[in-house]
Formats: C-alpha cells, sequence, structure tokens
C-alpha cells in the first residue's frame, strides 16, 4: 500500500510539474506577443511616437498572424488580403505597413472596396466610420463568412463586428467579439485573446 501510494504521489508531482511547464509556456509565449505587438506598433516607419493610422494599420497586420482561416476560397488564395471598406482613413500609410510582408507565405495586400460584396475575397476588412449608419445590414451581409470585421465605429463590437479599436489613455487597444468570430469559422490564439482589453461573447449579426 505504502508502495502505490508513493508511486500516486510521484505521478501526481509528475503531472504537476507538467501542467506548470505548460502553463510557463502559455505565459512566456503571451508575454512575447504583448511585447511584440508593442514594439512592432510603435517602431511603425521608424517613429517614437506613430499616428493613430499607423498603429491601427500594424493591428491590422498582426492580427492576421495569430487568427487561423478555415479553407475556404479566399483562405486559400495567393495573397493575404486586407481590405478597405468606407472612406480610407489610412492613405499610404496602411500599404507602407504591409509592403514586402507575408503571411502563412502569402504576399500581403491592401485592397480599398466600395461594397460588402467586394469583401469576399478579403481576409480582414476595416470599416471605415463613414459605414456606421449601414453598419447592421454590412455586418448582417458578412456574418456566415470567413472575413475579420475590424473597425472604430463606436459600439462595434457590441453590435456584431469582430475586432474593436480602443483607447485607452493615448493608446489604442482593441478589443475582441468572440462569439462572432467564431460563427464565421475563425479561430483567435489565446495569446490574441490576452492581449485584448475585453472579450465579449454577444450574439452576432442574424441570431
Amino acid at each position: 500500500m505504502r508502495i502505490m501510494n508513493s508511486a500516486n504521489h510521484r505521478s501526481a508531482l509528475q503531472e504537476h510539474h507538467r501542467l506548470w511547464r505548460d502553463d510557463s509556456r502559455l505565459l512566456r509565449r503571451a508575454i512575447v506577443l504583448i511585447l511584440w505587438l508593442f514594439f512592432t506598433v510603435s517602431g511603425t516607419l521608424g517613429q517614437q511616437k506613430p499616428s493613430e493610422p499607423q498603429v491601427e494599420a500594424a493591428y491590422l497586420y498582426n492580427f492576421g498572424r495569430f487568427i487561423e482561416w478555415p479553407d475556404t476560397s479566399a483562405a486559400t488564395a495567393h495573397s493575404f488580403t486586407i481590405c478597405v471598406l468606407g472612406q480610407d482613413p489610412f492613405g499610404p500609410v496602411l500599404d507602407a505597413t504591409v509592403s514586402g510582408e507575408t503571411i502563412g507565405a502569402k504576399r500581403v495586400v491592401a485592397r480599398r472596396i466600395s461594397s460588402p460584396q467586394d469583401s469576399l475575397n478579403c481576409q480582414i476588412l476595416f470599416l471605415s466610420s463613414s459605414e456606421s449608419t449601414r453598419l447592421t445590414n454590412i455586418l448582417e451581409f458578412l456574418s456566415k463568412n470567413a472575413v475579420l470585421t475590424v473597425s472604430d465605429i463606436p459600439e462595434f463590437s457590441q453590435r456584431g463586428g469582430m475586432v474593436q479599436f480602443v483607447r485607452e489613455g493615448n493608446r489604442v487597444r482593441f478589443e475582441v467579439n468572440l462569439t462572432a468570430t467564431q460563427k464565421a469559422g475563425l479561430s483567435p490564439s489565446s495569446e490574441l485573446l490576452k492581449v485584448a482589453t475585453s472579450v465579449r461573447r454577444s450574439p452576432a449579426p442574424g441570431d
């Protein structure tokens, strides 16, 4: 009986150490992600204090590295496309941010589109504030498509958008609507969710 108890005790200790190592690795990966995002955003175009469009453009690019897309026609395309719908707040900044970059061995390109129907070939869609009056219709159209919707429109994530840029003091952060993201078949990494200011679980458009 003592031998069995000793063996069980050793087994429990080994399992405890294994779980601790796994948690430590996850924590280290989260810390690396936080530092990477911070320095990537802070170093955009070599400026110490990047503008808000520069910060958001850097985030858009980095979102593509920490989200998995399902095997759809857009996801299997030769390029990884970040689209802007509506009045473009980025100008040349987004193009400069993704120039020469790749995600999953795909060349990253930026496109400007004029209608939601054009977004079906996009992996990431930024909705300009100019689209706020027709936001509900846009999100309903995209709700079952594997397109990551991102915007800085107020209450965007509460209204069914996937990622909303928010301000914390003088910094740009983001929150995630996990329900809408998962309904579209997208899988954000746990590390990305740890960096978000909040993770919402609210009804997605069309529910």
